[in-house]
């Protein structure tokens, strides 16, 4: 019998040159290893909250002042708006190569291709940084439990700081390479103390702002906190909204997931929309409770305060949880890194190993471990490139590490933006089909799509500027733009050199545009 199917099952043939579904693959993955909360908790865990929220609160409140829960909620609309995107598109093709996949399915081979060397650039830089930020956090927590500024310090030497780092990295892949069951123990207690401790932050800087205690700094709520049109200016609006959008990256990780999900089709796209209203209402919970204890002010313990801004919630924590529960803010923040560190090597690892599947990168990183069933080689690459990028950048300039981070804008808007329009274009023949395809598949990816867009451009045209970033320079141009625009050349130099290795993915020979094939059932 004969019948139109997307996926094969179990003892089925295909016959004609593409694969059913145009050429979607099983990867070998371990299959239901996770259940909805379990990709929720990874979705969350992935955009480490409390590290977000202690480096950016202070530069936020530095750009827009009390109008800082409002840019939170216009950062989360266009993230919510490919959100969307990403779970149609799930529904139809539960692969772990995700925006590479669908971008090629909707797009073609060679904007699929720079699509998942988005990923996975932006993801091995995020690496590093959090890497270099739960090694920070280490020594910073162990001179606290010691009462030893000698042992903070030890975060000074940069030998002692390499060392741990490497090593964190180390324990990150080695449990992200032992399988998704491992992964979601982890998490659960890493997230679970994030969450609860940010809740006893929340209510104890509620109450402090109410009994007085910083007088100085402290502001009644105001319902206009949360009006983005009371901004004062267009350019601290977009310059806040970029810092609020990094804020939401990686809430992805759990489509990422989606091959080792339980209910593939339907799970992470709903497992994403409820990490993302976690992470809105834990944002706007903390953004307004610190606000209202300290103010947005350049002052004191006011969250603008350039020399605490980059760092807030150690400036807040013994003041507002005081010594003894202040040093749980300090857990979190490490708990918070170290938790998206494990989870995040999932988004790139799977990327890595689907563009490896359809012969858009070398065959020898789609191996599977026949035990554990994860991408074992992608895996413990990602591990080393991140080990090596970290040191090397440390090692010769901290400013361009820094840089780095700041371009991370930059990737993270071009990925998300494909993959939104992606969703349009793949699903253009559904979208007359009924009120909800139009919505769902059509306009909310196209508005998400267009707002990610703008962002990319104004970031572009900030980047040229060498004020931005570090402020060092490259012939008179900003080395934030050099290096942004620099990682995607160089992905375009890569696809062009895997372009004469593997030209069957380029004619779209592997990973085709087609409907999906027939599929005889034996």
């Amino acid at each position: 019998m004969t019948q139109l199917d997307a996926r094969p099952q179990a003892g089925d043939t295909v016959r004609g040159s593409a694969p059913a579904d145009g050429g979607v693959r099983d990867k070998g993955l371990g299959g239901n290893s996770v259940g909805l909360m379990g990709s929720a908790v990874i979705g969350v865990s992935t955009v480490a909250p409390v590290y977000c929220l202690t480096s950016t609160l202070g530069s936020t409140a530095g750009e827009v002042g009390v109008q800082m829960p409002a840019v939170f909620l216009a950062g989360f609309l266009p993230m919510l708006l490919v959100a969307f995107a990403y779970r149609e598109l799930n529904k139809a093709m539960p692969d772990c190569g995700t925006s590479f996949t669908w971008t090629v399915k909707a797009f073609g081979p060679r904007l699929g291709w720079m699509c998942g060397w988005g990923l996975v650039i932006a993801t091995i830089i995020v690496l590093s940084n959090l890497a270099g930020v739960a090694t920070s956090y280490f020594w910073l927590l162990a001179g606290e439990v010691s009462g030893s500024d000698a042992v903070a310090a030890l975060d000074g030497d940069k030998a002692v700081h390499i060392l741990t780092c490497l090593l964190l990295i180390a324990v990150a892949t080695a449990i992200s390479y032992r399988g998704m069951t491992a992964t979601k123990g982890v998490q659960y207690t890493l997230v679970g103390l994030q969450l609860a401790v940010l809740a006893v932050f929340v209510l104890m800087a509620i109450r402090k702002a109410g009994t007085g205690d910083f007088a100085g700094t402290s502001v009644d709520f105001s319902w206009s906190w949360l009006n983005p049109f009371a901004v004062q200016s267009f350019a601290a609006f977009t310059a806040g909204l970029s810092l609020s959008i990094f804020m939401f990256w990686g809430w992805d990780a759990c489509l990422t997931a989606n091959e080792e999900t339980t209910g593939s089709e339907k799970t992470p796209g709903r497992a994403a929309l409820i990490a993302m209203v976690v992470l809105v209402g834990s944002y706007l919970a903390t953004g307004i409770a610190a606000q209202m204890a300290v103010g947005s002010g350049g002052e004191g313990l006011g969250l603008a305060n350039p020399d605490t801004s980059d760092n807030v919630f150690a400036a807040l924590a013994g003041p507002v949880m005081g010594p003894g529960l202040g040093i749980l803010l300090f857990l979190a923040v490490l708990a918070s890194a170290a938790a998206s560190l494990q989870t995040t090597f999932i988004p790139v690892a799977r990327t890595v190993l689907a563009m490896s599947a359809y012969e858009a990168l070398p065959a020898s990183y789609a191996r599977v471990h026949p035990r554990f069933r994860t991408p074992g080689k992608a895996t413990v690459v990602a591990g080393v490139a991140t080990g090596v990028f970290y040191t090397v950048m440390t090692l010769v300039s901290e400013h361009v590490l820094v840089d780095t981070i700041y371009a991370l804008g930059l990737m993270i808007c071009f990925y998300y933006a494909l993959t939104a329009f992606a969703c349009a274009w793949y699903f253009r023949a559904d979208l007359t089909r009924s009120a909800r395809d139009l919505v769902f598949k059509g306009l909310f990816p196209v508005v998400g799509g267009i707002l990610l867009t703008a962002v990319f451009g104004k970031t572009l045209i900030d980047m040229w500027d060498p004020a931005y970033g570090s402020g060092s320079s490259v012939f008179g141009v900003g080395s934030v733009f050099v290096i942004g625009v620099g990682l995607l050349l160089l992905g375009v130099v890569l696809m062009l050199a895997m372009q004469r290795r593997s030209p069957a993915f380029f004619r779209g020979e592997v990973l085709t545009k087609e409907t999906p094939a027939l599929v005889v059932r034996d």
